[in-house]
């Protein structure tokens, strides 16, 4: 029968019409193989959900760090498994409070974080030696770490017991986001010297979350998502190994973080394709000898940039399809949007649905009783495998390139992601890409819910208590920290031992920040 191919998924992927042996290759024991084994296509682990579920997350950072240890009290007491943080931009950027360039963003996007007075207040009663916490930081992650290092100890809670993971995913943010602080090499510099220190301080970290995530939401593809993402994975890999590392002491504690869209089939063989093919690089190209090197373990999100101001509450259905295809997918951590997110942060009563709607995934519908229950369908086979093809063929490009860091710093990646956003942003606007509320099924009158508030006094207060902790502090000590900071940044020492006696001495973020700044410059793009 001659078949007409009219649709297409988002990464360009032609639809037939129905799929049937014809249109997958697959062969089970080299491209699917049992759960648990090589090349994990169908899950990392054998029993995967049967197990354990995956850890449910929800996001949340705003304000005031006791604003937000309230919130992280809420999610725990309704059934989260997991803390997730979200910091606001000075935290994210190195600066303090009461820098200048802090002003009107303290608390907006995120808790504001200065000193370890405030990761105090952050952690206050939260047991660390039984909660993991994922924290979204990059540019400044080593300092967060030390300072979620130095509560446990504070507290004599013993480190090796504390886990989480930190984002610390540089490349993405000069090629997607946006808070970046240093040059690209000096940045890497300082995520391989994380890598060494958590193999020696911290056991249970994760020290980066390679993340796809954000690239998805500057507008890529599917697909570009996957293959961006794993460049710059391999890349993280590369750095490790030129600075001395094996890779079987640092590629265990990798994890990788994804977005999750509305296209229910293209994102679970998105991520079926993703731990297949990072098992082939990481055996084949890094001939890494540990099992766990192997296994992509990831956290995913659902789709931010997919939420609509109009008729919000139809955002329930969107991250409830998101969700339910990362759960499909395999995933080992989900964090569900409140519904309310195109709108502002979410306000208790959307974080509460959010976490629902994962547990209902997780214990109404039967998605956890077998792993991997879409193997097998001849379209998520083929979407899968269609899916690595185009990732192979960007990884080969950027390859030629001369890998990861280089395609960002001439642009290509960014040019990339700009040409696919333009053409999706195209196919809304002509009405081809169907965005009900928006362009379709619109409503006259639309209701206004209920917003997070912001209360600009939260600022004053911060400002107040960074100031206090300057004043109360020995300023000598904090003075000789950040010297000894300066001559291992200098040099080749690793920068995580003397930053942590600097934040143990109460040496702010921004002071941090700015001696670094000092050394290694700032980053401009193109």
């Amino acid at each position: 029968m001659a078949r007409v191919t009219t649709r297409q998924t988002d990464s360009e992927i032609p639809i037939e019409p129905f799929y049937s042996p014809e249109n997958t290759t697959v062969n089970y024991a080299r491209d699917l193989g049992d759960p648990g084994t090589f090349p994990f296509t169908r899950g990392i682990y054998p029993e995967m959900y049967r197990q354990r579920n995956w850890t449910m997350r929800q996001y949340a950072g705003f304000g005031t760090a006791e604003a937000t240890n309230e919130r992280f009290r809420f999610l725990l007491a309704n059934g989260q498994t997991g803390l997730s943080c979200a910091f606001d931009l000075p935290t994210q950027m190195g600066y303090d409070a009461d820098h200048p360039r802090a002003d009107g963003e303290v608390g907006r996007v995120g808790v504001a974080i200065s000193s370890i007075e405030d990761m105090h207040r952050l952690l206050q009663g939260i047991p660390l030696d039984k909660v993991t916490t994922s924290m979204t930081i990059n540019a400044t992650a080593s300092t967060l770490l030390l300072l979620y290092q130095l509560v446990a100890e504070e507290n004599n809670v013993d480190p090796s017991a504390i886990g989480g993971t930190i984002q610390n995913d540089i490349l993405k943010e000069y090629a997607a986001r946006g808070t970046y602080i240093y040059p690209p090499r000096p940045s890497m510099r300082i995520i391989t010297d994380i890598f060494a220190y958590c193999q020696r301080e911290l056991p249970h970290f994760n020290t980066i979350s390679i993340s796809g995530y954000h690239i998805r939401e500057a507008g890529s593809t599917a697909a570009q998502e996957l293959a961006f993402t794993i460049a710059n994975g391999i890349a993280y890999v590369e750095a490790a190994l030129a600075a001395g590392l094996a890779v079987d002491d640092f590629a265990p504690r990798l994890s990788f973080f994804w977005n999750a869209h509305n296209n229910l089939f293209e994102e679970v063989a998105k991520f079926r394709a993703a731990r297949r093919l990072w098992a082939h690089i990481m055996q084949e190209r890094f001939h890494a000898q540990d099992p766990r090197s192997l296994l992509m373990r990831f956290h995913t999100q659902t789709g931010g940039s997919t939420l609509t101001a109009q008729q919000p509450e139809v955002n329930l259905v969107r991250v409830s399809v998101q969700a339910l295809a990362a759960a499909l997918g395999g995933t080992q951590s989900l964090h569900t949007n409140g519904y309310d997110e195109a709108l502002g942060l979410p306000t208790e009563k959307a974080a509460k649905l959010a976490l629902r709607t994962q547990q209902v995934i997780a214990y109404e519908t039967g998605v956890t009783d077998t792993v991997d229950p879409l193997a097998g369908s001849y379209y998520v086979e083929s979407l899968t495998s269609s899916l690595e093809a185009k990732a192979r063929d960007y990884l080969e490009e950027i390859d030629g390139r001369g890998g990861a860091v280089a395609a960002i710093e001439s642009g290509y990646i960014q040019q990339e992601i700009e040409r696919a956003a333009y053409a999706y942003t195209k196919a809304v606007d002509a009405g081809e890409k169907v965005i009900v509320g928006v362009n379709r099924f619109v409503d006259e009158q639309e209701m206004s819910p209920e917003v997070f508030p912001i209360d600009p006094a939260l600022q004053r207060q911060q400002i107040q208590e960074i100031r206090e902790l300057r004043r109360r502090r020995d300023q000598g000590a904090v003075d000789r920290a950040l010297a000894e900071l300066r001559v291992a940044a200098l040099g080749t020492d690793n920068v995580c031992y003397p930053m942590k006696r600097a934040l143990a001495a109460r040496a702010t973020l921004g002071e941090v920040a700015d001696t670094l700044r000092e050394i290694f410059g700032t980053f401009s793009p193109i």
